[in-house]
């Protein structure tokens, strides 16, 4: 299991500071959700711990060593990234692009081994993917491309498995699917998930953790139990909620909710 903690980072955009000077440990073998508003450094701060934004300050540390110094395919074999905005080749096969995975595990030649292609078939089986395999990615719905795109993450075969916004531009059947697909391969293959979601509840239903920011710092951090409270709603959000727990799954449930006056 990978241990990945920030240490004091800073991190920008040209000469935007978004972060400055944040600590973060984050829970091994749990569902990690960051919340805040807009603007307010999640995808940012995802980016950072995954080497798409590097640091100006401080560290991203992965296993206690400077993710910054450690060789690309030695930091994809310990976590993938499933960024906002998913784009695959035109008449792409789902089984190739789940393939795209096995790369950081290939050798120079660049041809699969068996290894190779039981990681995939085991992905897009634990994705229920397997069906369509011989299918083009543009001819799938949304839930099914966001099942293969997380197929393509799992046959990496990596502790940890970052998301952001996972279930954007999904119908709520389809966001359940995938959310209880994540939940799945947490409980059951002990992968370590951090994702940003802007639904609370279900931020709140999927997760075990939550990490909530504002400005660029994390104001709020732990159990899904002690976090959701209208207070920490008031504080990041600027809402008054009405917060109630919800009968069916036990979780935390925001019933209602309107802006300060």
């Amino acid at each position: 299991m990978s241990t990945i903690r920030a240490a004091g980072i800073q991190v920008a955009y040209d000469q935007k500071t978004i972060i400055d000077g944040l600590d973060c440990q984050l829970e091994e073998g749990k569902i990690t959700t960051i919340i805040g508003s807009n603007g307010c450094g999640k995808s940012t701060l995802l980016k950072a711990f995954t080497r798409i934004l590097p640091t100006r300050a401080g560290s991203i540390l992965l296993d206690g060593q400077a993710i910054a110094e450690l060789p690309t395919k030695a930091v994809a074999r310990k976590i993938a990234l499933l960024p906002q905005v998913l784009e695959a080749a035109e008449g792409i096969r789902v089984y190739d692009l789940v393939s795209y995975g096995r790369y950081p595990h290939q050798s120079y030649l660049g041809a699969l081994s068996a290894e190779d292609r039981d990681k995939i078939d085991w992905a897009l089986e634990a994705t229920k993917s397997a069906a369509f395999a011989h299918e083009e990615v543009d001819a799938l719905s949304g839930g099914q491309r966001q099942r293969v795109w997380i197929a393509m993450a799992l046959a990496q075969d990596t502790d940890t498995i970052f998301l952001d916004e996972p279930t954007t531009y999904l119908d709520m059947n389809h966001q359940l699917e995938v959310l209880e697909l994540l939940q799945e391969l947490n409980q059951a293959n002990g992968k370590t998930i951090v994702m940003v979601l802007h639904d609370l509840n279900l931020a709140a239903r999927f997760s075990d953790q939550l990490i909530a920011m504002k400005a660029g710092q994390i104001r709020r951090q732990g159990r899904v139990e002690d976090l959701m409270t209208p207070e920490m709603l008031r504080e990041i959000f600027d809402i008054e909620a009405q917060i109630i727990q919800d009968p069916i799954q036990k979780r935390p449930l925001c019933l209602s909710y309107q802006l300060i006056k």
